[in-house]
């Protein structure tokens, strides 16, 4: 893993002492990167950094990395690079863009698994620690067919509905991502080890904006809230009290102009009045997961649309050139209408025909897995050509 100057000095700033995303943002653009900060006469810092900050600065002026701090970004660096994570700063084209648009991004994410399922369309889950049954088979089903549709589902990896969520996922052969309030190595509740496990070989990932060593603390969990939501089209909230991050996590989502979604539970349930209380206050009331995708039809299809487009862009990076002749014959158009051309010569649209049939029935027919098949079928429902009612699918005329 290679680290360039400007991420260095972006590393280097997030270990001084009372530093965060607001105050990174701010010198950054005064003094136009990190690396200009760092290398900065310290007088030009007074009143922008704290006094310990400044010691531990001039200090690295002098000594370089052997200096305190200039030790311990080395060390982030080589734990990195040993244990396959990687390091995404606020000025790189790999930062989630929806992350970016949020009013205090983190300056860099830490990322264990495949970066790369941070720029997908995503929905959070969220919920009580203390879930009932019904509310942990709720967030399981939701993920597991979101995931099945080619949604990413997003959570914190804590007990009771989000480790049901990233588990629903997995089920869903889907990619789930888990947000830290932890260092990468610090992976907090450890009932989760083998859970954590799983998602990044399933071709998610674990992210934190935390330097590596940070132990679990109740004032980080509020600030890992923000990345969840920041990262997600929407937020849906299972089984929250009143008083719970679970609210915390759906304020910010609202905030930061996200949709809000909560599942009805029983009046009579305290971990239900928080989703109730989203509810009243203009929340989406949900009950199946298609809910959810109904009603992030346009902006699924944008995000979708904003990946195929970045695909061609990528290729040259990732794959020798050694068919120049082939591309354009399998790309004659954008990539968007290309992505559309596709779509309408699926053959799903054979097997399916215009008389209703089950996903089961399909699945007999084709030969293709459920997941693959709710795949297709959600990106033809974003088209316009199939339709669903009562869990039937048809081609519409």
């Amino acid at each position: 893993m290679e680290v360039d100057s400007n991420c260095f000095a972006t590393l280097l700033l997030l270990r001084l002492p009372q530093f965060g995303s607001g105050r990174y943002r701010a010198l950054t653009q005064q003094f136009g990167s990190a690396e200009q900060v760092i290398t900065s006469p310290v007088q030009q810092l007074v009143g922008l950094l704290s006094p310990a900050a400044r010691q531990l600065l001039l200090e690295y002026q002098h000594q370089g990395e052997s200096s305190e701090i200039g030790r311990q970004v080395r060390q982030d660096i080589d734990y990195c690079r040993q244990h396959q994570v990687h390091i995404i700063c606020a000025y790189q084209v790999e930062y989630p863009p929806l992350l970016r648009q949020i009013t205090d991004p983190p300056m860099l994410l830490f990322v264990k698994g495949e970066p790369s399922c941070l720029r997908l369309p995503q929905i959070a889950i969220v919920g009580s620690r203390n879930a009932t049954p019904a509310g942990v088979e709720h967030a399981r089903q939701f993920a597991r067919e979101l995931a099945g549709g080619g949604v990413a589902v997003t959570s914190g990896l804590a007990l009771g509905v989000d480790g049901a969520a990233h588990r629903g996922a997995l089920a869903g052969n889907g990619k789930t991502i888990g947000v830290m309030g932890t260092g990468i190595d610090q992976l907090y509740p450890r009932q989760h080890i083998g859970l954590a496990e799983q998602m990044t070989a399933s071709g998610g990932a674990l992210v934190t904006e935390l330097p590596q060593g940070t132990a679990p603390r109740p004032q980080h969990f509020p600030k890992r809230n923000r990345i969840i939501s920041g990262l997600s089209m929407g937020v849906l909230v299972v089984e929250a009290a009143l008083r719970s991050g679970s609210l915390i996590t759906a304020r910010l989502a609202l905030e930061q102009n996200r949709e809000v979604f909560a599942i009805p539970g029983s009046i009579h349930n305290p971990v239900c009045r928080g989703s109730h209380q989203l509810i009243k206050q203009g929340g989406c009331l949900v009950e199946t997961a298609q809910d959810i995708i109904d009603q992030l039809d346009g902006q699924l299809a944008y995000q979708r649309d904003l990946l195929t487009q970045q695909e061609p862009q990528q290729e040259p990076q990732q794959e020798p050139q050694h068919q120049p002749q082939k591309q354009p014959q399998k790309q004659p158009g954008s990539s968007a209408d290309n992505r559309r051309s596709k779509v309408e010569l699926s053959p799903i649209l054979e097997w399916l025909g215009f008389e209703p049939c089950t996903l089961d029935e399909l699945v007999q027919r084709s030969g293709i897995s459920s997941a693959e098949l709710s795949t297709q079928l959600v990106q033809l429902e974003l088209r316009g050509l199939v339709e669903q009612q009562a869990g039937r699918y048809q081609r519409r005329r």
